[in-house]
């Protein structure tokens, strides 16, 4: 039905924002969606409406309204048995926050998915060539005879059916689960994920190498108090950024550095001139970040954001002396087990379908990727001895480090390009790849949809732990 505007939150006009509240208001946090939302909401009530279940019909006709239950537009209809409805999209409403918002509504209101396509790629005929990646919906009240999933091994490929049992909000064959914003880890004994650390100083407290360089030409003697600043595009790319970090510093010793007054003095200005009044407050103490979560602890840092062309998103071990911008995400206190599984193919799945999205790159998140991923379940074989499934992800995931060591001229988006990757690297991330695998129960899986299905039924059975066996063979299905 119709075609609408496939426009993001922050893109919509007056008028759009106040079609969506029309249209949405009685659904909690509807802002946060994206325009084509509306047609979603609006179908639903339709639906709800025209069936038994609605309650809005006496007899045999009754009044159709519009709206959020104003009667304008009103006129005499009839009673529907079954209606379903269908809807071309952008994928992004089938990924990330937007999920909890739509879907929570949608099932709620007891609307069931008949058939759906996967992410694809669609280019419309019109002036610009607009090209976007769209996924297919069909849904009603009624529960469907049949459920049709169309499955793309590439965005540009052709569909390949599968018949289903089930198509949950995020297209997959696996129970209507709705992941929303968790705290804590999921998964027991995993080490928690924390923010970066938020200059809010107005560029003063940073600098680029050769700004660095200049800094300590006129002032060696603040050498101890600049440490490397590694944000996601400085940390993919090679980038060299620096910070003043007076952080537990003794200010006896800096506020004699002229250099160091002059940045700082600057930092206060910044921060008094703000609009915001926890900004304000900040110039009380102008020689520390707005936000510092930095630890004593070497860390995994996992980027942001990423290019939606990488199979992998690049991370690493970064030692504690090295300060995470807040455009990146930390684990402190990991371990080379903890690096494999979160750069296996199962993770990635994983946060390409449950992740949010910036102009298409993957957005990663604290609360909702990585506090609601399943890790494997694995128990030692005896007091001080490894489970032999994690030792042997301990082994591959140094193979990663060591074939990224073999190309040290190379960053990391050299080294995660698909048309540069060098085989000793895609070698080993296979092997950690069947690593992972294994210790989820020596899995094989033909596709990504396959581990998806996967991950959502252990995610299912992590979160209701009285259901069922882990360990339960997946279903099978004709495709």
């Amino acid at each position: 039905l119709g075609n609408p505007p496939f426009i993001g939150k922050q893109f919509r006009s007056a008028e759009q924002n106040a079609d969506l509240e029309f249209s949405c208001s009685d659904v909690p946090n509807f802002k946060t969606l994206d325009y084509v939302c509306a047609w979603y909401i609006k179908a639903a009530k339709f639906l709800e409406l025209l069936s038994d279940k609605g309650g809005n019909l006496s007899g045999s006709e009754g009044v159709l309204k519009t709206g959020s239950g104003q009667a304008n537009d009103t006129r005499p209809i009839g009673r529907v048995s079954a209606c379903a409805v269908a809807f071309v999209s952008t994928n992004s409403i089938t990924q990330g926050e937007q999920v909890g918002v739509l879907w929570s509504y949608l099932l709620a209101k007891g609307i069931k998915i008949h058939f759906a396509h996967r992410t694809f790629k669609w280019s419309n005929e019109a002036s610009g060539k607009a090209a976007v990646f769209c996924v297919i919906v069909g849904f009603g009240l009624e529960k469907p005879t049949k459920r049709r999933l169309f499955d793309y091994d590439d965005p540009k490929a052709e569909a390949h059916e599968l018949s289903v049992q089930n198509i949950n909000p995020y297209l997959v064959d696996a129970p209507d689960i709705v992941i929303t914003n968790r705290a804590n880890p999921l998964s027991g004994g995993i080490p928690e994920i924390v923010f970066g650390n938020m200059p809010n100083d107005g560029g003063h407290l940073l600098m680029t190498r050769s700004e660095k360089d200049v800094f300590l030409a006129a002032e060696p003697e603040a050498a101890k108090f600049i440490k490397r600043f590694v944000g996601a595009y400085e940390f993919i790319n090679g980038v060299e950024r620096y910070c003043l970090w007076l952080n537990d510093a003794n200010p006896l010793e800096w506020r004699k550095l002229k250099a160091v007054v002059e940045r700082v003095s600057k930092v206060k200005r910044h921060r008094e001139a703000s609009n915001r009044k926890t900004t304000q407050l900040l110039a009380n103490t102008p020689y520390l970040f707005g936000e510092i979560r930095q630890t004593n602890a070497d860390y995994i840092l996992i980027p942001s954001v990423s290019s939606e062309a990488r199979r992998f998103v690049p991370i690493g071990f970064l030692s504690a002396d090295v300060i995470a911008s807040n455009l990146v995400m930390f684990v402190p206190n990991a371990r080379l087990y903890h690096f494999g599984v979160l750069t296996s193919t199962m993770h990635n799945a994983w946060m390409r379908q449950v992740c949010g999205r910036l102009k298409g790159d993957y957005r990663y998140s604290n609360k909702l990727v990585y506090n609601n991923f399943p890790w494997p379940l694995l128990k030692d074989q005896g007091e001080g001895i490894k489970d032999k499934a994690k030792e042997r992800v301990e082994q591959t995931a140094q193979g990663i480090l060591d074939a990224r060591a073999k190309f040290p001229e190379a960053t990391l988006a050299d080294l995660y390009d698909p048309l540069t990757m060098p085989k000793e690297l895609l070698d080993a991330h296979r092997a950690n790849d069947e690593a992972v695998d294994a210790a989820y129960g020596k899995r094989r899986f033909k596709t990504e949809l396959e581990r998806l299905e996967f991950l959502f039924e252990l995610y299912r059975k992590y979160t209701e732990p009285l259901v069922g066996n882990i360990d339960k063979k997946p279903r099978k299905r004709k495709a």
